[in-house]
């Protein structure tokens, strides 16, 4: 018995902590992965990963049990994400955006009738979110919002200049914020709920980008009408602390994990293959040890993050803490970094035939793709905000949390 053999005999014995979601992310990962260079090359929407994401029913997996759905986790959804991300990184995305808009929606519906039918549409059609945070030159500051919801009786009117809305002409319908109303601040803000029939969208921005092609992320003019319970309930600010946030930290830093992890994978396969022919350790080995060491970190991150979350939940307003709070901002900043550093490793582990696009050991499109990361909520925005918050948090004086 080789090393290899050995190791992954280990591997074998040892008990693993699975999704039940992991076989149908499989399924769709399949599809995913055969029309990914397809989808890149053409910029165009991954159609066939979408229809195995609805066959397998996981475009509503959050969505409770009792009103139709599977009743996943957000541990379960990041496992998702992040086989998706080995497959076609298009893909996993759009399938992060969307539970992210899904789970702001399941946390603060506060029993709004509209709302809870709305999820049982979710759940029984299967419908796929977009969201609409960015606006005119605001670009990713999601806390601030210039067009104002206009009260008309039992209904309201929305126009707004969404520079960025990831496969909107796609959707079946429209989550974005709003100013409360015209004499608000610009950081008084609501999120509402905007179906296919309730909205126009008027492209003004294309996408050619570098990648991430397949997300379609063009940008519009949006003009919504809709009755006020379309309205969430809860005000955006505790929206964004509780829920979306930790959503967006966690889900979409699966998906970067996820696409490091694809990156890995050709690389040591590719590595493997030189071994065996030469009969000699191939130079590359050096960075694919680097690879590893920083998905491992990254997916370590992503785990005890996932763990603190499944705590503060029980107390969502745990959430409000500084501590957490600065934790989770991090999280995104932490993640993309660490994804595009171990995608970087894994191409110069593979050498020329890394950077090809074409073959086995291309890593070209996963360094495209993941080097999104730091720029989607900008990194230097995020740290920007943070302001004095890190001088207020007590260092820790001890290894045990």
């Amino acid at each position: 018995m080789n090393i290899h053999q050995s190791v992954n005999g280990l591997l074998g014995d040892m008990p693993q902590k699975r999704s039940p979601f992991t076989k149908s992310a499989q399924n769709v990962a399949v599809v995913a992965r055969a029309h990914a260079e397809h989808v890149d090359q053409n910029s165009r929407f991954p159609h066939e990963a979408l229809a195995a994401l609805r066959d397998e029913k996981l475009l509503g997996a959050m969505v409770p049990v009792a009103l139709g759905g599977a009743g996943a986790t957000m541990r379960d959804i990041a496992e998702v994400c992040y086989i998706l991300g080995q497959a076609c990184a298009s893909t996993a995305m759009i399938f992060a955006m969307h539970q992210v808009k899904a789970v702001c929606i399941i946390d603060h519906h506060g029993d709004n009738a509209w709302q809870l039918a709305f999820m049982r549409r979710m759940a029984a059609e299967q419908l796929l979110l977009a969201s609409s945070t960015t606006e005119g030159q605001n670009g990713g500051d999601v806390r601030n919002s210039a067009a104002p919801v206009v009260v008309d009786g039992h209904d309201f009117t929305l126009e707004r200049a969404a520079t960025c809305i990831s496969y909107g002409e796609q959707a079946d319908a429209l989550v974005t914020t709003a100013r409360r109303n015209a004499a608000a601040a610009t950081s008084d803000q609501v999120l509402v709920v905007l179906e296919k029939a309730d909205y126009t969208l008027t492209p003004t921005v294309g996408w050619t980008t570098l990648g991430m092609r397949g997300t379609c992320s063009v940008g519009f003019s949006l003009k919504g009408r809709g009755q006020l319970d379309q309205i969430m309930p809860v005000d955006y600010a505790t929206i964004h602390t509780q829920s979306m946030m930790p959503a967006v930290s966690m889900m979409w830093g699966s998906v970067w994990a996820g696409i490091a992890a694809g990156a890995h994978e050709r690389a040591r396969r590719h590595l493997r293959k030189l071994a065996a022919s030469s009969g000699t350790v191939p130079s590359g080995v050096m960075w694919l040890n680097r690879a590893a060491t920083n998905l491992t970190a990254l997916r370590a991150m992503l785990n005890q993050a996932l763990d603190q979350y499944e705590i503060n939940a029980r107390a969502p307003e745990m959430m409000n803490q500084l501590d957490v709070q600065t934790a989770i901002t991090l999280l995104k900043v932490d993640a993309s970094e660490l994804a595009l550093a171990s995608v970087m490793a894994s191409l110069r582990a593979n050498g020329l035939p890394g950077y090809r696009e074409d073959g086995e050991a291309s890593n070209a499109r996963a360094l495209r793709d993941v080097l999104s990361a730091p720029l989607m909520i900008n990194n230097d925005r995020i740290l920007g905000n943070l302001g004095i918050a890190p001088l207020m948090i007590e260092t820790a004086g001890s290894l045990a949390t």
